[in-house]
């Protein structure tokens, strides 16, 4: 503690604080580096420098390889123990999950919004899009609902599958909330048009009154 703060506090105020001797201080400071202590510190310079060379990825195993088949002998338990004195962790890649499956036979559709997303009032211009999301108990889907004009989340539904009704009901949500005018377009990416809602929800449809006319899928 004392070392660590030398350049902040005086060292006989901290050592009379600490009731240490200042010689036993002095004498710490002054004490050879052992061959031991002086490979370590080598060592772990090396261990970092190949870290930042592989922009944080590598684990202790990699790193370890990596210094070997350059010549720098060293076990994979002395770079563990290196990379936690030096508080480095390795950034794990994001999960991948598949979601976007080509349905038999897709049908074109026409693009209402002309790339053009943003809208002069709510309810008019809604685009959704679904997430996947990892957790402990397996993937889940969320499926939102986003009105252009305000940017908010206005229909969301979270299942542990992608069927049709995962989407129902996150536009049913929106609808029902008030956020969907009378022939407002929807944009929608692949998953909502392979989930099957590319018509209307009409007035027979679950007893809603309003209707969504589809925007255009982009191909996948």
């Amino acid at each position: 503690m004392i070392h660590a703060e030398k350049d902040h506090f005086d060292i006989t105020f901290m050592c009379r604080l600490l009731r240490v001797p200042r010689s036993s201080y002095y004498a710490w400071t002054h004490r050879a580096e052992t061959p031991t202590q002086a490979r370590r510190r080598a060592l772990a310079v090396e261990v970092a420098k190949e870290f930042k060379n592989s922009r944080q990825t590598s684990g202790c195993r990699r790193i370890a390889a990596a210094l070997n088949r350059r010549g720098t002998a060293c076990s994979v338990g002395l770079v563990a123990d290196l990379m936690r004195e030096l508080g480095l962790a390795a950034v794990q890649p994001r999960a991948y999950k598949r979601t976007t499956l080509p349905g038999d036979a897709p049908t074109p559709a026409p693009d209402l919004i002309g790339r053009d997303f943003t809208a002069e009032a709510p309810g008019q211009r809604l685009v959704g899009d679904i997430t996947y999301l990892r957790t402990g108990e397996g993937w889940l889907y969320l499926a939102t609902v986003i009105d252009l004009a305000t940017r908010m989340v206005v229909g969301w539904q979270l299942a542990g599958h992608m069927r049709t009704s995962l989407v129902i009901d996150a536009l049913a949500m929106a609808i029902d909330g008030g956020h969907v005018a009378a022939d407002a377009i929807f944009h929608s990416d692949s998953e909502y048009v392979e989930a099957g809602v590319r018509g209307r929800l009409d007035p027979h449809s679950d007893g809603r009154d309003r209707m969504l006319v589809p925007g255009r899928s982009r191909a996948s």
